[in-house]
């Protein structure tokens, strides 16, 4: 790790572990992520990416190690955590009977955000994920990438410091895939994404994290990641290609 203070650390594991009798879906997994970066979290399907992320949000309590985000340990802090942190599950779920503007509205409100305040953060979210166009038809009609962007919204809405997406490209075609991307790119925020597609990487990452079996295998930037020819070929081998 370079040298930075210790408030630009943002998202910092240390021996994070998670066992379910005697199978290991993470273990011993250490890894932080500055402020502003956007950080790939590769591996294959089952490699621990989503347990990894559902401890880091205070869904899951780590059998062993610890979770930070923003200098708060997880495990004694979920309030305070979820409140900063915006985290978009792989097919997150929406109500497809309302609209996005009144999807917006409603967890505005749920979150207890003032309503002098909601209305600028709505406009703001609509405006970072190109929601213009779509804001009263029902999100149920939308194109899955639209649909992905009204989920990227909904967690923006209360300006967390990080951001947590699932497999955000999973399902979507190859022009859905970039409006996606370039969404994420503009978003400004610290992101950890997950994905097993290697190809998109360089696309959006500054950094990668690559786990397989829950154990960290290569932490660097893609382009480290294309001279470990060997670590290529092995990743290569195993991942899948985009659905």
């Amino acid at each position: 790790m370079t040298e930075n203070s210790h408030s630009d650390i943002m998202i910092e594991t240390e021996g994070l572990s998670k066992y379910y009798g005697d199978f290991i879906a993470v273990e011993d997994l250490s890894f932080s992520i500055k402020r502003g970066e956007v950080v790939a979290f590769l591996g294959p399907n089952g490699a621990g990416k989503s347990t990894t992320m559902k401890m880091l949000t205070g869904y899951l309590a780590p059998s062993a190690g610890t979770a930070k985000v923003c200098g708060l340990e997880v495990a004694g802090n979920r309030d305070e955590v979820a409140n900063r942190i915006g985290y978009l599950p792989e097919n997150g779920p929406l109500y497809e009977e309302m609209t996005p503007i009144n999807l917006l509205n409603f967890f505005g409100d749920a979150r207890s955000i003032p309503s002098d305040k909601k209305k600028s953060r709505i406009e703001k979210v609509i405006e970072q994920c190109a929601l213009q166009t779509v804001l009263n038809k029902p999100i149920g009609k939308l194109s899955r990438g639209f649909r992905q962007r009204v989920g990227m919204a909904n967690v923006m809405l209360h300006e967390p410091d990080v951001l947590i997406m699932d497999e955000p490209t999973a399902g979507l075609d190859p022009n859905q895939v970039l409006e996606v991307r370039k969404t994420i790119k503009g978003l400004g925020k610290t992101i950890l994404l997950s994905t097993h597609i290697l190809q998109e990487v360089p696309e959006v990452a500054d950094r990668i994290i690559l786990i397989n079996h829950g154990r960290l295998i290569f932490e660097g930037s893609p382009d480290e990641l294309k001279s470990e020819s060997s670590l290529d070929s092995w990743f290569n081998k195993r991942t899948m290609e985009a659905a």
